[in-house]
């Protein structure tokens, strides 16, 4: 009998690109505590943090109630952006759905490990109708931010996976120390927000250059 095995997703940079909408509100947030706002690069990079730590990394001279305000102005401006519907596109990747439908039909568990809320990430599935694939659901809401394996090993203890039969993908470092830490394989994607580089030195045991290398990698023919 074959072993159960877990595929678990990073969201942003991995699943979707969402980075227009996330630099919006970094940028918004900024400027409402009348801080000079960062560059998109250096937002992009925070991507898959909790707000309040992403808030650090963004702004290291402010104190921890500024960073908390920060945060807190981040997901009042995201709220905004939807509420008005003037959010950009978050699209799938190229590819992304039919991998999903490709390891649900060969068996796998799939789940999602993300630096977004319960209700991001609800919105996100829903929107591109993929909620039904994903078993176990992971979000900054219930743990410590990334890199910490909290994610992962709560995904394992859901499923009943054991760490050598979990893939974590993602496209930050943050995702591949998170999936090293929890004794997981670390599958890194280059379509994302962090370079490969990045990637290989936080742990990354494969890289995927395209969606095809991913489908490659973990759909047996």
């Amino acid at each position: 009998m074959t072993r159960p095995r877990l595929a678990l997703f990073d969201c942003d940079g991995t699943l979707v690109d969402s980075q227009a909408n996330i630099c919006r509100a970094a940028v918004e947030a900024f400027a409402l505590s009348g801080l000079t706002p960062p560059p998109a690069a250096a937002i992009r990079r925070i991507v898959g943090l909790s707000l309040v730590e992403a808030m650090r990394v963004l702004a290291p001279d402010q104190p921890d109630e500024a960073h908390r305000q920060l945060a807190r102005d981040y997901k009042a401006a995201f709220f905004r952006l939807r509420t008005e519907g003037a959010m950009e596109p978050e699209p799938l990747f190229d590819g992304i759905r039919e991998l999903l439908d490709d390891l649900a039909a060969q068996g796998w568990q799939m789940g999602v490990a993300t630096g977004k809320s319960d209700r991001g990430l609800a919105r996100v599935l829903a929107e591109h109708g993929l909620a039904h694939h994903f078993v176990t659901l992971q979000t900054a809401d219930r743990h410590p931010s990334k890199p910490d394996p909290s994610m992962v090993l709560a995904a394992m203890a859901e499923t009943g996976v054991a760490a050598q039969d979990v893939a974590m993908i993602g496209d930050t470092s943050f995702d591949m120390a998170m999936g090293k830490a929890a004794g997981a394989f670390a599958v890194g994607v280059a379509w994302g927000y962090h370079d490969v580089t990045d990637l290989a030195r936080a742990g990354a045991e494969v890289i995927a250059q395209e969606v095809g290398d991913l489908r490659h990698l973990l759909v047996r023919p």
